[in-house]
């Protein structure tokens, strides 16, 4: 049986971009290094694509949506397509995986099931979804008809992160695609292989030429490019709160483009004395805080826990510690990988001095690991007697750290988990019907847990309030993004 490593040895990642149905160097013939953040291998160059390239996909988008290619498919025929696409998106599923662990740094047992699985079925389930979306007659008087029906946008131009490069990117193409959008999506210049790689998988499912275009590169370069295009129609990013801020400026600048951004979080996750399940919720804890490394946006990295219930809760999280240990992200065994790159690794091990620094007391892990290898890795780290005051409790660090803090009175938790810039997710643990339900509704979040964390599919909104962004993925209601509202008033006597 051939190893993961053997498979490894032998993938030829292809870099060019994806425009019009091809593989395509730069305009500029400029590329970049892409390594792996495993152990610094070189995985090959990609295409730096600028405002050129931008240019030529955008025009292809365009044309594809204007003579009516796939905009002009009926819903039934786009789902076939898109159904067909995801099940390609599974024959391939072990070339994805190996891709997206190889580049960003995510154990290939999550690569498999969470990454792969979870995109494909996103894709599949806006494909089934797409015809059996209605639209409305308004209740006009008996002269006239109203119609209000939905249209699809046009060019829609989607930037992803490098935390879950093929997950965040069907999140955006999906119903972009199932509403008969053309697209231009730009991945993290971290992590752009999957896309790219997507890219012929539509083309081999039947979307035409055009239809879907893949350019990767860097923000400043190919990505603000496409925010100010004056022939994108639409933008969803994904990513910080700073560059999502630019994102709209530059929409506004150029055409007024819809601008969707997800952002940035801080979640906290409140444990009441009265926690139905303490064991339960240590395991959630521990292990979504630490789940991908810590690189995710709706990471629990602000656990508030009752002080009464604290020393406990902290003794059983402290055994569960080293089961996240980092490992070989190409052993099945392994739960925790590597940090996506140096950037990122100097980043996290600089809030974790700063949390030393600000008296902060350091419980668990704060060490680089795996240093022997070449590649980025941090360990699981969990402080104790930490302050809303402190850096490491304000600011997005996006690693493996885990904050503790103490309350004695619920409403001052959840003050306490309001006073950020952030509301992307919330938890509450308590056995207390009437609490749970109060303290959800006081909880200034997208999506607020009750006794769990990370509970969520594809039937349900995701995104955030305050600087956590605008818009919702997943659902029915990731329509609203990328389709416009026409009312049609018919006069009939």
């Amino acid at each position: 049986m051939t190893t993961w490593h053997e498979k490894a040895a032998a993938l030829q990642a292809d870099g060019r971009a994806f425009i019009g149905g091809e593989r395509v160097w730069a305009k500029s013939e400029q590329q970049f290094e892409n390594l792996s953040p495993i152990d610094g291998r070189k995985l090959g160059m990609v295409a730096r694509c600028d405002g050129a390239d931008v240019d030529i996909a955008v025009a292809a988008a365009r044309a594809a949506f204007d003579d009516g290619r796939w905009a002009g498919k009926s819903p039934a025929q786009r789902k076939r397509v898109l159904v067909k696409f995801a099940d390609l998106m599974q024959k391939y599923g072990q070339e994805l995986a190996l891709l997206e662990t190889l580049d960003m740094g995510k154990p290939i047992k999550y690569s498999q099931t969470v990454d792969v699985g979870g995109a494909a079925n996103c894709i599949r389930w806006y494909g089934e979804a797409i015809d059996k979306i209605y639209d409305e007659i308004a209740p006009t008087p008996a002269n006239s008809l109203a119609l209000i029906t939905r249209e699809p946008v046009g060019v829609v131009a989607a930037i992803v992160p490098w935390n879950y490069p093929m997950l965040m990117a069907a999140w955006k193409i999906a119903p972009a695609l199932a509403a008969g959008n053309s697209v231009v999506l730009k991945p993290s210049e971290k992590s752009p292989l999957t896309a790219l790689r997507l890219a012929e998988i539509a083309l081999e499912a039947g979307v035409p030429p055009g239809v879907f275009n893949v350019l990767p590169g860097f923000g400043a370069e190919a990505g603000a490019a496409l925010a100010l295009h004056m022939d994108v129609d639409c933008i969803g990013f994904t990513g910080s709160t700073r560059v999502g801020k630019q994102i709209m400026q530059m929409a506004g600048q150029s055409n007024l483009k819809r601008a969707w951004t997800e952002l940035g979080g801080k979640s906290a996750n409140i444990v009441c004395a009265d926690c139905p399940d303490l064991d339960a919720a240590v395991e959630a804890a521990i292990g979504s805080i630490f789940f991908n490394q810590g690189e995710s946006c709706n990471a629990p990295s602000r656990l508030f826990v009752e002080a009464s219930i604290k020393d406990r809760f902290i003794e059983k999280a402290l055994a569960k510690v080293p089961d996240y240990a980092p490992g070989d992200p190409l052993d099945e065994n392994t739960v925790m990988g590597a940090i996506v790159d140096a950037a990122q690794l100097k980043t996290v091990m600089g809030y974790i001095e700063s949390g030393r620094a600000d008296g902060a007391r350091l419980l668990a892990g704060g060490r680089q690991a795996r240093t022997d290898t070449g590649g980025y890795y941090v360990e699981p780290t969990l402080f104790d007697q930490v302050d809303s005051s402190m850096k490491i409790a304000r600011e997005e660090i996006f690693g493996p750290v885990l904050s503790v803090l103490s309350f004695t009175d619920v409403q001052d938790a959840v003050r306490q988990a309001n006073a950020t810039q952030y509301g992307l997710h919330a938890a509450v643990w308590t056995a207390d019907l009437s609490k749970a339900i109060q303290t959800s509704r006081a909880l200034r979040a997208g999506t607020v847990h009750v006794n769990q964390y990370d509970g969520d599919d594809i039937t349900v909104p995701f995104g955030g309030y305050k600087q956590s962004g605008n818009g919702r993925d997943k659902s029915l209601h990731a329509f609203d993004k990328y389709t416009e509202l026409k009312t049609t008033w018919i006069q009939v006597g």
